[in-house]
This record gives C-alpha cells, structure tokens and sequence, in this order.
C-alpha cells in the first residue's frame, strides 16, 4: 500500500515554481532563484569555523580569562554575521524595483528608472574572483542608457556554476518582473 504523502512521488514538476503565491506580498524583497550550492557552502564552512570559535571563548571564559573570551566571542559573533550576508548576496525583486545585494554594499534601482533587463554574453567574474572567464550576464540597463557596473547574475557565480537550468530560469524571472513592474511605474 503506497502512502504517497510520506514520500516524494509527487510530481513536482507541474507545479510552476517561480509563480508567487496568491497570498504572497509582491512588495517584500525576494531573491527569484535559491542561494547556490558553493554560496551554501562556503557559509557551511564559516558556521562551523564559528562554533569553535564560541566553544574556545566559552573555555577561555572557565579558565578565567574574561578579556580574550569576550575577544573570541566577538569574533565569532563577527564569523556568523559574515556567513549569514554571505547567504544574502545575490539580486532581490520586489514590485518597487530591483536589488543588488553585495557583501559591503547594498544598491536598488526601482523600476521606473529601468530601461531594460537583458542577457549578453560577455567576461564574468569565476565565483566572484578577479578571475574573468567566457560566460553570461544578466544586465540591467538604466535611463540614460547607463549599465549597472556589475552584472546581476551571472551562469559563473557562486549561484549557478554548472547549474545552467537555474540560471536560465533566474534571469527570466527578473526579466518577467521587470516588463511586469516597468510598465505599471
């Protein structure tokens, strides 16, 4: 007898996955695609440097050494903060404009001052290196023809390297809420 609502034999690919739901507020910040395997990791490994760090300050605090404890557990407080903006790097949409979450730098664009989101193929950066490579970019282009200095996704980033699919559906999901919200503003 198959219980099929304990295992995943649903066919989930009938499902549109980039549709919002019908009580989904269309005015909060939501990234279009999920954060990649390589950015998981890499705040994975971060968490993990991190809960040493704390168990070391709270050894230190037994041992009675008051300063450096707390310098270790400001240090780890520092380490889990740098994963946790590690996992919100990357574009959001919401009905007021677009995005650009970086690491020291958050940039928005609403959509009345987007002229086009388009994909060309141009050098991208390797997994956020200074390392260019052959690849695609997602651009967006403003009023007065100017080009946002960095891409909003690229098929190399730390998002998409060898997930050629995911890309693919990202930037035509930003392209979507961009023809969408650019003739309403």
């Amino acid at each position: 007898m198959p219980l099929p609502f304990l295992t995943a034999d649903r066919a989930f690919d009938e499902a549109p996955d980039d549709v919002a739901l019908p009580y989904d507020d269309r005015d909060m910040w939501r990234r279009p695609y999920r954060p990649g395997p390589w950015r998981v990791a890499a705040a994975a490994l971060l968490l993990l440097l991190a809960s040493y760090v704390l168990f070391a300050a709270v050894i230190i605090a037994f041992a009675g050494e008051t300063p450096g404890a707390f310098g270790c557990g400001v240090g780890g407080a520092l380490i889990v903060a740098a994963a946790v903006r590690i996992l919100r790097i990357g574009t959001w949409v919401s009905a007021r404009g677009v995005r650009q979450v970086g690491f020291f730098r958050t940039r928005t664009v609403p959509w009345a001052q987007v002229v086009a989101v388009r994909t060309a193929q141009q050098p991208v950066r390797w997994l956020g290196l200074p390392r260019t490579v052959q690849g695609q970019a997602l651009l967006l282009v403003c009023r007065g023809g100017e080009t946002l200095a960095a891409p909003l996704l690229t098929d190399r980033s730390a998002d998409f390297l060898s997930r050629r699919e995911a890309f693919d559906r990202a930037a035509d999901s930003v392209e979507a809420w961009a023809d969408e919200y650019r003739a309403v503003a």
